[in-house]
């Protein structure tokens, strides 16, 4: 169980009452957090969202909102500890608008002055376009109704009346429309100047690890609660977020119950390996998986254009000897060699590497394109988000040029080097009635070779639709629809 509460970073400011005069919170150890787990678990994740509610307890300044002076000095941050949930929600956006934005027209654009200085240019033609009234937006499906080709080029406001939550536009044209715009959602998809990444809807934090720092700290939680409330399964997912995998405690040793477990995500995707697997080292496929073979650390399905997102497992029989799991953290690894090797960093998130599934007689998977770098990153944020690594996955590098050579063996022997490390290897036992799931997108897992019966169910799970879940379950109607 965890041995740590994760943390919520909170500035106290945004939780004093207006009609208190102190410009300070005191804040104080908790000794009863369930007013605030509640709170928090009730899709009133943000910060402004918890600005509405918590004036409904009074007693929790008192009571149950902080830490301790020395942990203050310590920390050199205000953090408010609510166990195992972590959200770090806190950003330009979600500050209150104290103060009606001075809002004006200029040229064939509408500009916004905000609190903090700061100017928002919107060409016209780009506000019209995104206007979200019931004419130009469905309601329901939130899909676009308005023609954007309709829109005339020389769009502009006839009249601008701003308000204390957003701005009302009425625009030129035979119909004078009237689009209304939330300041939070100008705020957030302002693009001259950007403030933040939009796209960004959960700045979760993620805790990176070797195996020293994660051992005694393993996120758990337990089946029961899982399969039963909603609040528990977003805390699961968020473990998933936050550490890169989770265990499950107490699950029935059964394939029912298992699969059951991995549709609470999402629904299960199908391969060539079939939908929920359930086998022994008897090579029923063309994979060393399906041996007795060690398993160095690598993700899986690099010879998927899309690889899955999500990867469970659970051990339901084992007569024999070794047989252990192993993980390791491929961002943090990937941060080790970007701050060591900045060079080998590079050659590895620019140099494509060709995959291939061929072991079984009916079987030749490539990706397209037909090669991926071992560290993909957003094309808008530079921020890795994926590595794709199995060594013996790896197709012929003819591709390369004759100066590459050198450069991308160079680079990969130092990236198996962090793979070696023993620093870096969490090796442990799965048991019956432990689930693991991981994200393959960031954990590298393999296996300690054995010798017996070793019986392993699971299956993979898409990217998407965990991202989805997760996204669901962590953020109010109002946070989707102001990310949209």
């Amino acid at each position: 169980m965890f041995t740590k509460f994760s943390t919520f970073v909170i500035k106290p400011h945004h939780l004093i009452n207006k009609n208190n005069n102190k410009k300070s919170l005191d804040l104080k150890l908790i000794s009863n957090n369930k007013i605030i787990s509640n709170l928090l678990m009730s899709r009133c994740f943000g910060i402004s969202s918890i600005q509405h509610q918590i004036h409904k307890f009074p007693f929790i300044s008192q009571a149950s909102l902080a830490l301790t002076q020395e942990r203050q000095r310590k920390d050199k941050i205000d953090i408010l500890k609510v166990s195992r949930i972590h959200l770090q929600r806190y950003s330009e956006v979600s500050k209150p608008i104290q103060k009606i934005p001075k809002i004006y027209t200029a040229e064939s654009k509408v500009k916004v002055d905000w609190q903090d200085n700061q100017t928002s240019k919107f060409h016209n033609l780009w506000l019209r376009d995104h206007c979200k009234c019931s004419k130009c937006y469905h309601q329901i499906t939130k899909q676009r109704l308005l023609d954007t080709f309709s829109i005339p080029e020389d769009i502009k406001p006839l009249s601008i009346s701003p308000g204390s939550s957003g701005v009302e536009i009425i625009w030129s044209g035979n119909d004078e429309h009237k689009s209304f715009f939330n300041w939070n959602w100008l705020r957030r998809h302002s693009y001259d100047p950007k403030f933040i990444n939009s796209q960004q809807i959960l700045n979760n934090k993620k805790t990176l690890w070797n195996a020293a720092k994660i051992k005694d700290n393993l996120p758990i939680v337990q089946y029961h609660k899982v399969m039963q409330n909603k609040e528990d399964l977003a805390i699961w997912l968020k473990n998933i977020d936050e550490f890169g995998f989770c265990f499950i405690d107490n699950v029935p040793p059964k394939v029912k119950e298992t699969e059951e477990l991995a549709k609470r995500i999402c629904f299960i995707r199908e391969s060539h390996y079939g939908k929920f697997w359930d086998f022994t080292a008897n090579m029923e496929h063309g994979d060393t998986a399906y041996s007795t073979l060690a398993l160095k650390a690598h993700t899986d399905n690099t010879y998927f254009t899309d690889p899955s997102g999500l990867q469970m497992f659970h051990l339901i029989e084992f007569e024999g000897e070794g047989g252990e799991s192993l993980l390791a953290d491929g961002f943090w690894m990937a941060n080790q060699l970007k701050t060591k090797y900045p060079k080998a960093y590079q050659t590895l998130s620019t140099i494509p590497i060709p995959s291939h599934s061929a072991g079984d007689s009916n079987v030749l998977i490539q990706p397209t394109p037909f090669a991926y770098p071992i560290f993909n990153h957003d094309s808008l944020t530079n921020t890795l988000y994926q590595i794709r690594y199995n060594n013996d996955d790896r197709s012929t590098m003819s591709h390369l040029s004759p100066n590459q050579i050198p450069e991308f063996y160079d680079a990969l022997r130092k990236w198996n080097e962090l793979l070696s490390n023993k620093e870096n290897e969490f090796w442990f036992q799965l048991y019956p009635g432990r689930v693991l799931i991981f994200d393959n997108w960031r954990i590298l897992h393999g296996r300690a070779s054995f010798v017996g019966h070793r019986r392993l169910i699971g299956a993979y799970l898409n990217w998407d639709d965990y991202r989805s879940k997760f996204k669901v379950l962590n953020l109010s109607n109002e946070e989707i629809l102001e990310s949209l």
